[in-house]
């Protein structure tokens, strides 16, 4: 009974949900969402191919260092990045003396407290230092920015769709609102303090394009700075400071697959030395049982029965 009860109440809980999907797909149909500008111009990060992409990229040190001092000289005085360390830039192929300098000639200072007066107070950086964020609160970097709070930039690669494609994208996709936009979507003209940009998620960014011009950042090492490269550069960089350690991840995983490897090619050479030729041997059970083939065959010829 109590099973004839859980089958009627197990069905009538998949019946509702039958009409209710029913129901759904009807309404939708007759009466389907209507378009919005997002959905109709807003397109996906552009293709954007960086020598760490795959399982076996590594980072081109050249092209962080280009991608640091774009960040350095113009993404720093808006964005934060606050889970990367000083120090962490001799991975990039810089050595001591010049973290260390870079550390100390960086312009924004520590927030520290004077051991004098106790009172707040700021420092020179040291290798050891957070990159310091340009506000000293959200309070203070909305305040200067119309409200619009930049991001921190540490792990942007991996909280994007798209990663470094998207933060290229974004950078290089500035350009003026369609005519077709507003024709067909009069309310979405974009406000007089955000700029449209069809890579950002709602199309309009508080942040006007921070790459204006060729030549805006000059490359140590004489690479051409375009808009492009630049944005490129920066991409790459960011990509790193997210990742880190994907270099050692990626050797990491190519001696696993390799140790995976050679013991599916030992364990089947083992299999096939010692297991392969041996003969399976089967315990006689019931009827093969010896004791009872003898029994069988002795009560058949009491029985006159001929074996």
């Amino acid at each position: 009974m109590v099973r004839i009860i859980g089958f009627l109440v197990g069905l009538g809980f998949a019946g509702v949900l039958l009409i209710s999907l029913v129901v759904n797909l009807v309404a939708y149909v007759q009466s389907p969402p209507d378009d919005t500008a997002e959905s109709k111009f807003h397109r996906h990060p552009k293709e954007l191919a960086l020598k760490s992409d795959g399982p076996f990229g590594k980072f081109d040190e050249q092209q962080l260092q280009r991608g640091f001092q774009v960040y350095k000289e113009v993404c720093a005085g808006c964005h934060s990045l606050t889970q990367v360390s000083f120090r962490d830039l001799e991975k990039l192929g810089y050595n001591e003396a010049e973290v260390k300098a870079i550390a100390n000639q960086w312009p924004l200072e520590v927030p520290s407290v004077n051991p004098e007066t106790g009172e707040p107070a700021t420092r020179k950086a040291i290798p050891s230092d957070k990159f310091p964020s340009p506000y000293a609160n959200e309070t203070a970097g909305r305040a200067a920015n119309n409200n619009a709070l930049p991001p921190d930039l540490s792990l942007m690669a991996k909280a994007r769709h798209g990663g470094a494609a998207y933060i290229y994208s974004i950078l290089t996709g500035y350009e003026n609102q369609p005519k077709e936009l507003v024709e067909k979507f009069p309310g979405a003209k974009t406000p007089e303090a955000l700029h449209y940009n069809p890579y950002f998620a709602n199309l309009n960014i508080a942040m006007p394009p921070p790459l204006t011009a060729d030549g805006q950042v000059t490359y140590a090492d004489g690479t051409p700075a375009t808009v492009d490269q630049m944005a490129m550069d920066v991409a790459a960089f960011l990509q790193w400071t997210a990742e880190p350690n994907l270099q050692s991840r990626h050797k990491t995983g190519l001696a696993v697959l390799i140790f995976l490897i050679i013991a599916t090619v030992l364990g089947y050479m083992s299999y096939r030395n010692i297991w392969a030729e041996a003969k399976r041997k089967v315990a006689p059970k019931g009827a093969l049982d010896p004791s009872n083939v003898a029994k069988r065959t002795s009560a058949s010829k009491k029985a006159g029965i001929a074996g």
